[in-house]
């Protein structure tokens, strides 16, 4: 199965430039402040949220107008330089982990709010603005920005559109690729591209989507119009309590089943539980087996109707406890214990490994009964805690980096998991990309004319593989390694494919 995720990382030939020179070149272009190359420098940009792996950066850039960043990346191009772009860092694949031969180019200072548009429902942002500050700054029009990944207090809106993520309320209002309109794209030739338009559809191909979860192997977005929606009437949430983790994930299919779409649905397990509770003290039921919280939000009126059916139906499923929150600060504090799941976890092991997968919502029960069956073989916990009603599953495994062999038997674990989601109809990845984390399991889920197909895209965007090299997409020799997959007899039908 799986050794260590380092040594999966591909081998990249340095540039015959000397740092020195690459160092000189972008001091030409960019104010001192600009342009890091000491170690302690450059210590703070050595990973991202997937912190088991840290490499300290050859260079890092950090750009301020697309006139910057165009300049260095054709100086890369020219000087065959391979390009990590990162934002804020808070990924959990890896995607932005740096490698000794690269240049990490962070997004950090774009992080302006260009133009909010109250009419059209749009807003013009640069990839390093928040995700949460888009909220805030068009609420004064009562709007906002529907996507709200866990970390979006901190995570950038260029990261989520790098990874395509999603948040608690993806269920209904969709992913980050349903709520953009425009992109601003340099290439990796320092050419400017924009995709999409003003208008809600344009001709040719959905380029817009295709950039949408590239994890950077395209180009750097530079520029994301998103949409707005209005900000409901009314919501209101339910939190129903289960004796057993089969009949919640039981309840999520009845509800959907019944014709009725939540703004979010979300489940956690009882050691996620508890360590919430700890964490923020919100009044969850710590002896609950699991707990589903169930927002509904609209009208007045639906949302009435909505929370009596939901209430029944879950009763009706064997919660042993449904409360519906009473005002917008119980609403609110009952999603705080939620979305402060993460961190909580991390207040009881060391280290935890957070996976993302997704599977049919009818599979849940198996897949979490799985789940645990592998939580006793590796002897190692799992809290639980995902997006319930898309089927986009977190398990955190719990392990200590320090002991020998945990940290293999740890992502032996998490590629399980992953396969077995594969196996159930589902995929890899739902929210957090592939990067270096899940590349193994990209093996798994897709062929190799597949694979192929997906470098031909890269090598149309970025011939010379420069553009975060290693991530994302497999070559063809590490999947026949891997074991998961046959290439043709054992050879290439495309070696020509072979060198991104």
């Amino acid at each position: 199965m799986i050794t260590c995720m380092a040594m999966y990382i591909d081998t990249l030939k340095k540039p015959t430039i000397p740092r020195e020179a690459v160092v000189k070149a972008l001091l030409s272009l960019l104010p001192d402040d600009a342009v890091l190359y000491n170690a302690e420098d450059t210590r703070p940009y050595e990973c991202d949220g997937l912190s088991a792996y840290r490499q300290t950066p050859w260079v890092v850039a950090l750009p301020q107008t697309v006139h910057e960043v165009q300049e260095i990346l054709r100086y890369c191009h020219e000087n065959r330089i391979p390009v990590i772009a990162r934002g804020a860092g808070t990924g959990l694949s890896g995607g932005a982990l740096p490698r000794d031969n690269c240049l990490v180019l962070s997004l950090a200072k774009f992080n302006r709010i260009l133009d909010i548009d109250p009419l059209n429902r749009t807003a013009r942002v640069q990839p390093g603005v928040r995700n949460l500050a888009i909220s805030e700054a068009v609420k004064q029009h009562g709007l906002y920005y529907a996507p709200d990944p866990s970390s979006q207090i901190a995570c950038t809106i260029g990261g989520n559109v790098a990874e395509n993520s999603g948040g608690v309320h993806c269920l209904k209002y969709g992913l980050t690729v349903h709520n953009i309109q425009q992109l601003q794209l340099v290439c990796m030739d320092g050419e400017l591209i924009t995709l999409g338009g003003s208008g809600l559809d344009s001709p040719g191909y959905d380029l817009l989507a295709l950039l949408t979860g590239s994890e950077g192997l395209l180009g750097i977005i530079t520029e994301i119009t998103v949409k707005l929606l209005p900000i409901p009437q009314r919501a209101q949430v339910l939190l129903a309590a289960f004796d057993d983790t089969g009949k919640a994930g039981e309840a999520v299919g009845a509800i959907i089943s019944a014709g009725i779409i939540p703004a979010g649905l979300e489940m956690m397990d009882n050691l996620a539980i508890r360590a919430a509770e700890d964490f923020v003290r919100v009044g969850y039921p710590t002896d609950a087996a699991a707990i589903l919280l169930c927002e509904m939000d609209g009208s007045n009126e639906e949302v009435s109707l909505d929370v009596m059916k939901v209430r029944q139906i879950l009763l009706d499923c064997g919660a042993t406890h449904v409360h519906t929150a009473n005002s917008e600060d119980e609403r609110l504090q009952l999603w705080k214990g939620r979305k402060s799941a993460f961190p909580a976890v991390g207040r009881l092991s060391p280290d935890y490994y957070c996976m993302d997968g997704t599977i049919p919502r009818k599979q849940l029960p198996f897949v979490l009964k799985r789940i645990s069956e592998m939580s006793q073989d590796y002897g190692l916990a799992v809290a639980n805690v995902f997006h319930a009603g898309d089927g986009n599953l977190h398990p955190l495994i719990l392990y200590d980096a320090n002991k020998p062999g945990e940290l293999q038997r740890t992502e032996e674990f998490g590629g399980r998991i992953l396969e077995l989601c594969v196996e159930v109809g589902g995929t890899i990845t739902g929210e957090h990309g592939v990067g270096i984390e899940k590349i193994n399991q990209m093996c798994v889920q897709f062929q190799s004319l597949e694979l192929e197909q997906f470098h031909r895209v890269k090598a149309a965007f970025d011939p010379e593989g420069l553009l975060n090299p290693g991530k994302a997409v497999p070559t063809l020799h590490r999947c026949a390694e891997f074991g998961a997959m046959h290439v043709h007899h054992g050879k290439l039908a495309h070696p020509e494919l072979e060198r991104f």
